[in-house]
């Protein structure tokens, strides 16, 4: 990227226009990035995207009114009219009596290092040449007929924050992701699968050869998949999609949510909603954790959070909005981007690993189901019911017996939250991870 004005100098210009024309407090976010995918099919390119760009976001206040205005041009005839126009859509506003910035005592006054940007800069050619060889080897694997495509990526940001009651600071963050996705069979008998890898840090990538490998190996497992038949089992998450039970809590436990009460965990905090010795951490200070932060979307400083602690839900995910509405603290998660005000999201989340391998997990099966795929998104927040397709396979006598498709899971996620039983696998691949997980009873609708 060329050289530019410095982010830190367009917030501090585009804050003191807002000021000087009466915004009597405010607020902007600048942010720069750089990205680079490539992804090809069969060996042959099939796209090289580049993209990067500066975009400014600017909240003002005036008395419990804000307007927010976002823009990608900096000339100082740019700015100005930025500045103008929050505060004549401010003065328009209408008062909204929960809105305003962090109170200056609770500003994030240390910026700790958590190695959130690595100095590799892979070119096209080298992505190239890793999405390659991830696809050579998943074509390698016996019983895979062809590909349906690899792709690498990497992407440089950098972020500044400045506000009016005293706050200023900022990171960079670098990424980086190698995936592959394989078919296997023919006709009406074909079945497909990925694997990926994605990390701060271009050294903490798995091999393209391994993702390819485990991409060909998933996708031959699925050959032969049936339809079970409809009945009432135990259903084992694969880590892989495991994560996304805890999104849904996450969702459900969201400033947002819970002062719109439409979720259903709204009047469960104190509560016991996992079994007894469950923990679910949301940690936002993780040296090179994928999502994490120094300091969140309002400037207030994050660290890392117990949500669940021994089976009880202690604590909501706020910003200081939905924290002044419910008459509590902010707990450091205001997620901000240009175009918005600050709202309340999680950062790297997990279930803490339990002591019991999946092996042995599934074990204890004498007839069930294990996920290893998920499509829909049939879960209903207000109410917690949940159903989702799914494929994977069956389980007889504690062993996986055969793959299965084209069937659906569906119960609701008080009850699969009190009966899940985390396995010891855990890994923080994503922003939400879990661990293999059992669910002691769900419903699946096959033939």
């Amino acid at each position: 990227m060329t050289e530019q004005r410095p982010l830190l100098d367009i917030a501090e210009d585009v804050m003191a226009r807002a000021r000087r024309l009466g915004a009597e407090a405010a607020d902007a976010i600048v942010v720069s990035g750089e990205a680079i995918e490539v992804e090809i099919r069969d060996n042959r390119v099939e796209s090289v995207e580049r993209s990067e760009g500066r975009d400014l976001g600017l909240r003002v206040l005036i008395g419990q009114s804000q307007a927010i205005v976002s823009a990608s041009r900096f000339e100082a005839a740019d700015l100005e009219a930025i500045a103008e126009r929050a505060v004549d859509m401010a003065k328009a506003a209408p008062p909204d009596p929960f809105a305003g910035l962090a109170d200056p005592g609770d500003i994030a006054r240390e910026v700790p290092t958590l190695d959130l940007a690595d100095e590799a800069s892979p070119t096209a050619d080298d992505l190239l040449g890793l999405a390659r060889e991830a696809e050579a080897a998943g074509l390698a694997i016996a019983g895979v007929t062809k590909s349906s495509g690899a792709s690498a990526s990497a992407s440089r940001r950098a972020i500044v924050l400045l506000a009016s009651n005293g706050f200023a600071g900022s990171y960079a963050r670098t990424g980086y992701g190698i995936s592959a996705s394989l078919i296997a069979g023919s006709g009406t008998a074909m079945e497909r699968d990925y694997d990926y890898t994605a990390a701060v840090h271009f050294a903490d990538l798995e091999p393209a050869q391994r993702i390819g490998r485990s991409a060909g190996e998933r996708t031959v497992r699925r050959l032969g998949a049936r339809k079970a038949a409809s009945q009432r089992v135990a259903v084992v998450f694969d880590k892989r999609v495991a994560g996304g039970l805890l999104g849904h809590l996450a969702q459900a436990i969201l400033g947002s949510a819970i002062t719109r009460a439409t979720s259903f965990l709204k009047d469960r905090r104190g509560e016991k909603l996992f079994k007894p010795g469950t923990s679910v951490i949301d940690d936002a200070r993780l040296p090179r954790g994928r999502a994490s932060r120094p300091f969140d979307g309002e400037g207030l400083p994050t660290g890392r959070l117990a949500v669940v602690e021994d089976g009880v839900l202690k604590t909501w995910l706020l910003d200081c909005r939905s924290a002044r509405q419910l008459g509590l603290h902010s707990t450091g998660h205001a997620s901000r981007g240009v175009g918005g005000p600050p709202s309340p999201s999680p950062t790297n989340l997990y279930i803490e690993p339990g002591k019991i391998s999946p092996e042995a997990l599934i074990s204890t099966i004498d007839s069930g189901l294990l996920v290893t795929e998920l499509m829909g998104m049939g879960v209903n927040l207000v109410t917690g019911d949940y159903s989702r397709g799914a494929a994977g396979f069956w389980i007889e006598n504690g062993k996986i017996a055969y793959p299965v498709s084209e069937i659906t899971i569906a119960g609701n996620l008080i009850d699969m939250f009190s009966t899940l039983t985390p396995a010891s696998d855990l890994e923080l691949r994503s922003t939400i991870n879990a661990p293999t997980s059992l669910v002691g009873e769900m419903t699946v609708a096959g033939v």
